[in-house]
């Protein structure tokens, strides 16, 4: 404990030293847009989402992708989380596609999500999709130890949504994208693009972190840099995304009804608990459904 406060207090100097670039950088407008220069731009940017950078840092981690108590123990923890998420959004609407579903996981990592959605009775097929090789071919691995993830049930593409294929779009009763989409550089083009995808009745599903004081604290200084439960350069907390800012994103497109909201915080020991409320300062989940035929 004595080391973790003298790890502590360094950087909690250099955080008061350097505060004014810790302020959050995007507020909405009356038309739910903003700057180029803030997480949700207006700018058309016709190259993929993907930073290389993050491309990167996520490969260095696909040897312990699997490993509980490894690099990726806190997803392991929240995939339950996921699926309750997943199954309370279906079961709110009755326009919600029939059973069984089809899934697409956007930035499925080395599938944790992915298997687990692929062995549900409820699953028609799971395509997931990564742009890092190292981790894609680890989730391929650990997918051919089991005889009932084969043919359409379940596969992985080295690919960006971007690069997806057209006539799969609308073509999706579940589209999810975890501990995603504060990983891009082009937030909303991404989340339009991940939309796309979508079939009338179906929903969109994402979890992300708000950009407040409380989530820099619990996941830049806590988790990576005195507990270690996450891997130093994961986070990046200018491109955490607030729940009011998606609501905002899409509110302003046509075809999508009222979001769906779930934060959640992780408790050391006790793993990951739906705290409500949590959303406005730390991790979340958010779901939209797609309304008429959009």
């Amino acid at each position: 404990m004595r080391s973790s406060l003298r790890l502590a207090r360094p950087l909690l100097r250099r955080a008061r030293l350097t505060h004014t670039s810790l302020r959050p950088t995007a507020t909405l407008t009356t038309q739910s847009t903003l700057h180029s220069s803030q997480p949700f731009s207006t700018t058309p940017h016709r190259s993929s989402s993907v930073n290389p950078s993050e491309v990167s840092h996520f490969n260095a981690l696909a040897s312990t992708w699997w490993d509980p108590h490894g690099s990726s123990r806190i997803l392991h923890l929240m995939n339950p989380l996921r699926h309750d998420f997943i199954l309370s959004c279906l079961s709110s609407a009755p326009s919600s596609p029939p059973y069984p579903h089809r899934y697409l996981d956007i930035g499925c990592g080395g599938g944790i999500f992915t298997e687990s959605a692929a062995r549900l009775p409820t699953t028609a097929s799971v395509t997931g999709i990564d742009p890092t090789p190292n981790i894609l071919a680890v989730a391929k691995a650990h997918a051919s130890k089991d005889p009932t993830l084969t043919g359409d049930r379940l596969r992985y593409l080295s690919a960006t949504v971007e690069t997806l294929p057209e006539e799969e779009k609308g073509q999706y009763d579940v589209v999810t994208c975890f501990e995603v989409v504060e990983h891009v550089d082009h937030p909303a083009e991404f989340l339009d693009v991940c939309g796309s995808f979508v079939r009338p009745g179906g929903w969109l599903v994402l979890s992300t972190i708000a950009r407040t004081w409380t989530s820099w604290v619990t996941t830049n200084l806590v988790a990576e840099d005195i507990l270690g439960v996450v891997p130093k350069g994961t986070h990046d907390w200018n491109k955490y995304i607030n729940e009011e800012e998606l609501r905002g994103h899409f509110s302003g497109r046509v075809g999508w009804g009222a979001p769906r909201v779930m934060g959640v915080v992780y408790v050391p020991g006790l793993g990951w608990k739906v705290v409500p409320g949590s959303e406005k300062v730390g991790n979340y989940f958010f779901a939209v459904q797609k309304v008429g035929g959009v």
